[in-house]
């Protein structure tokens, strides 16, 4: 019997935007080009203000809700606005992620097709095109009845929100791979976590130019074994598909199918169902890669990647990352 899937996706998403900054409306659109007939649709569900406060701090919310309700359009910096619906629509991506974690742990794969993205987000800033961080909110959910959660973030900048959030906990398991040398300027091997989190934190900065061979080798090698060891009862992905070669944010080479390979090294180890929430991913390729991601987790076959080797800087990342895990 094939794996069950769903998407969560609404018109509601629509109404955070502005038409030439590049994380605008039609984002989704191209993210739904590709959704497979056979995949459940689901509509959205709205965060709680108590949700929200589990990962962000009181007065951050506020000043998100504060700043949508004069109303217009504002830069909170050179990247990140909001407008009068923007608190809103950021709810709705929060909640749409913790109902993605929900349906999860009820044995279904669910990706919830939202934005604002969430990753950069930390818990009094937002940053990157980011509100909240809506991962992290789905993740601090489902602690309350779970006792692990592990995090793969597969977006070409770093999780910076998400990892500075769970930077000291012992029970989530933090796994970034990203392009190197770009925003937000942070990601390094040696930042492992804190405290309880100490080895919890994995990142992998890839050079620019990385290949799908490059991920895999550190899917298989370090998140692999990672997972395994940690044994999560919950995995959720920020699945940012700007790794993408066509994207103009980044300098990947990863094409679509790819997703659908890191998807089923995923979904091969975790040993139970997938949680996926959408990061970042502007270039035509995007619904392609969406389509390539759902048709793995209902279990259809990727193509399989030309045989090739990593290149040596990847290898030299697994091997530090090796000497940190816990």
């Amino acid at each position: 019997m094939a794996p069950r899937c769903s998407v969560i996706f609404g018109e509601e998403f629509t109404r955070h935007d502005l038409s030439w900054h590049d994380e605008n409306s039609q984002r989704l659109v191209r993210a739904l080009e590709s959704v497979p007939h056979y995949v459940t649709r689901r509509p959205v569900e709205v965060a709680t203000y108590e949700d929200l406060a589990r990962v962000h701090h009181p007065r951050h919310i506020r000043m998100i809700e504060e700043l949508c309700a004069y109303g217009g359009r504002r830069y909170l910096d050179m990247d990140t606005y909001v407008t009068e619906d923007s608190y809103q629509v950021a709810l709705f991506a929060a909640g749409s992620s913790i109902a993605a974690a929900r349906i999860a742990l009820g044995g279904e794969h669910c990706f919830a097709l939202i934005r604002p993205p969430g990753h950069h987000a930390e818990p009094d800033r937002a940053m990157g095109f980011c509100l909240f961080n809506n991962a992290a909110v789905a993740a601090a959910w489902a602690l309350e009845r779970v006792e692990r959660v592990a995090i793969v973030d597969w977006d070409l900048h770093h999780g910076n929100g998400t990892q500075k959030i769970f930077y000291q906990s012992d029970r989530v398991l933090f796994c970034s791979i990203h392009q190197n040398n770009t925003f937000p300027w942070s990601g390094w091997i040696d930042e492992i976590g804190e405290g309880r989190g100490r080895g919890f934190n994995l990142n992998a900065p890839i050079p620019p130019g990385g290949r799908i061979v490059d991920y895999a080798t550190v899917f298989s090698e370090v998140f692999a074994e990672a997972i395994t060891h940690f044994g999560p009862d919950l995995v959720i992905i920020s699945a940012g598909q700007d790794p993408l070669g066509d994207d103009p944010k980044g300098g990947m080479r990863l094409c679509p199918a790819d997703f659908g390979v890191l998807t089923i090294l995923i979904r091969d180890v975790s040993r139970c169902p997938l949680a996926l929430v959408l990061e970042g991913g502007y270039g035509p390729s995007l619904g392609a890669a969406i389509g390539c991601i759902l048709d793995a987790l209902v279990g259809k076959k990727c193509p399989e990647p030309p045989e090739s080797l990593p290149k040596e800087s990847t290898r030299r990342i697994v091997r530090r990352l090796k000497t940190v895990m816990v």
